[in-house]
């Protein structure tokens, strides 16, 4: 029996047109469809315009509307697959992995970096690829398919601008590869039988980029907006030390601090140097270790509204979900010093 899949399309290069402005999507759901005919052999497919947006456009709102529609339709139909504009996919995919947990259903999302109109588009072979996914028995949770490979939603970053292999996973391994319509899948990814669905996002996170010069009123002017912060620094973290203090009170003030690295490989260890250390003893304030910032971004949004205690946020930041983590520092109640 085939599988029955939805298909949601937000609009993106692959449904993009050449216009006066630019590209601009404006092909819709069904004529996707339609320029893949192997699509409709290999499964039963029912289509959802939801937006039409550039990805650029695409945030919070949107992604708990794409979690609502999945949420309403989970019991009739196997699996779903986006297409998404490819510049915020990753973070639209750390979102979804957070929204939508537990499921053995897969989520797949893809895109293009050339309009299916093109006569040189990755269009067509990315969302062939991402309807086999999303018949598989063996695939669960959210995930991108692009260019042959399939990558956690929580673990993908876009690498490459203009290139057909965009995506990158990062600080883990891709978990299958897909060529001519073959999967090898190297990972199963866990799911817990049925699916929990969240509702809610917290908007007032925000992120600091550090660079040479950076200031302290920067940091203070982005900690009066935000409800929580992630800080990019350099190498395996640290922060000039006249911005110290500033990050100490504002964690002791309930803000949610959280240190990572603007390198995308291998991830932070706050204590290695004396510009971290003091950060890193400070059991207030949060690192990010081997997550990628788009991760550590949409978890914050998605945990503030469940958990609004400090204690609860930072125990809850560092579990596990959907291979999120894979180092973590020790929980608030097992920290020295702490009660």
């Amino acid at each position: 029996m085939k599988k029955r899949i939805l298909f949601i399309a937000t609009g993106g290069t692959i449904a993009s047109e050449v216009t006066a402005l630019g590209l601009r999507p404006g092909v819709g759901a069904e004529a996707l469809l339609r320029a893949v005919p192997g699509i409709r052999s290999l499964c039963d497919v029912e289509s959802v315009q939801l937006y039409d947006l550039d990805s650029t456009d695409i945030g919070p709102e949107q992604w708990l509307g794409m979690a609502r529609v999945i949420r309403e339709n989970y019991d009739s139909f196997d699996g779903f697959v986006l297409s998404h504009g490819t510049d915020t996919m990753a973070y639209t995919a750390a979102a979804l992995s957070y929204l939508i947990q537990g499921g053995a259903k897969p989520v797949v999302l893809t895109g293009a970096q050339k309009p299916i109109g093109f006569d040189t588009t990755d269009s067509r072979v990315n969302l062939l690829d991402s309807f086999i996914c999303a018949c598989r028995e063996e695939m669960h949770g959210v995930m991108i398919v692009f260019n042959g490979r399939v990558i956690l939603g929580t673990r993908a970053r876009k690498t490459h601008s203009k290139s057909f292999d965009a995506f990158s996973s990062i600080n883990y391994p891709h978990i299958a590869d897909v060529r001519d319509g073959r999967v090898t899948q190297y990972i199963v990814p866990a799911f817990g039988g049925e699916p929990r669905f969240y509702t809610e996002l917290n908007r007032r996170v925000r992120l600091m980029k550090l660079i040479p010069g950076a200031d302290t009123e920067e940091l203070e002017w982005l900690l009066s907006r935000s409800d929580a912060l992630v800080i990019e620094s350099f190498g395996v973290g640290g922060l000039p030390r006249e911005m110290h203090e500033c990050v100490h009170a504002a964690a002791r003030e309930g803000k949610l601090i959280v240190m990572t690295t603007q390198v995308q490989n291998e991830g932070s260890d706050l204590a290695v140097y004396g510009t971290g250390r003091p950060l890193s003893e400070d059991p207030l304030i949060l690192e990010a270790y081997d997550m990628t910032t788009e991760a550590a971004v949409t978890k914050l949004m998605w945990l503030l509204p469940i958990a609004p205690e400090q204690r609860s946020a930072a125990a809850l930041f560092y579990t596990p979900v959907n291979k999120d983590i894979l180092n973590r520092a020790p929980l608030l109640d097992e920290a020295p010093g702490v009660k």
